[in-house]
This record gives structure tokens, sequence and C-alpha cells, in this order.
């Protein structure tokens, strides 16, 4: 049974920092696209980062405009792990963080193209 537990979300104040990590269990994803995706309150949940495999060991990363610059996805298949390191917080990105992972490769920043979420974390950044 595959499953993503999301963990590291805090209150933080502007300008501070996060690191948000998720563990996979019950299988390995070394080759699939895992993402981070963020649920404010009243809005849809939408696309924040996303990580997929190339060839060998090379990896790419996207993000959405909003934390680009600020945000950088990352990813240890020997711990099975994706993480998120989060600067330069803004009140704005407050919000429930998901992780998410599907099956096989390539570029995807829509929900129905991932297969398996966590349950998220919240972050909430004060003004």
């Amino acid at each position: 049974q595959v499953q993503l537990v999301e963990s590291g979300g805090a209150l933080v104040q502007a300008g501070g920092s996060l690191r948000l990590s998720c563990q996979a269990s019950g299988r390995t994803f070394s080759r699939d696209t895992m993402g981070w995706f963020r649920q404010a309150p009243g809005k849809e949940r939408e696309f924040v980062a996303t990580t997929n495999w190339i060839s060998g060991s090379t990896y790419s990363a996207y993000y959405a405009d909003s934390v680009k610059g600020r945000f950088t996805i990352s990813r240890d298949n020997a711990k099975n792990t994706l993480d998120l390191q989060m600067n330069s917080l803004k009140p704005e990105d407050t919000a429930v963080y998901f992780c998410a992972a599907s099956y096989g490769t390539g570029y995807r920043r829509r929900r129905d193209q991932y297969d398996y979420w966590g349950q998220g974390t919240q972050v909430t950044v004060s003004s």
C-alpha cells in the first residue's frame, strides 16, 4: 500500500523559511514524477512545484510563477523522500501543502496527473 506522509508545516513569520518533507512508502518513486500542491482556505488546490526524471541521475524541476526563486524542490531516492525548501515566505503562501506522486515520468502540473496524495501539512505565514 502506497503512502505519502508530509511533515514540517508550522507557523512562521513573513520572510522566514520552512522545509517540508514527504516520506513515501509502499513503493519507490525514483523514476516517477513527484510534486507539491497547496490549498488555501476557500480556494482550489494549486500546483506549486514538480520534479521529474530525465535520465541517469538527472531530474528537472518546475515551479509555479508565484514561488519561483523562493522555493526549491528536491528528492532523495535513497530515503524515498521529497522535500520543499521554502524561503522568503509571504502571508499568501499560507495553505495546506500536499505531496503527490504519479506513475511514470514527464512534466506534470495538473492534479489529475497524479495518482497518490498525502494528507497535507499546514503552513501558516503571519504578517
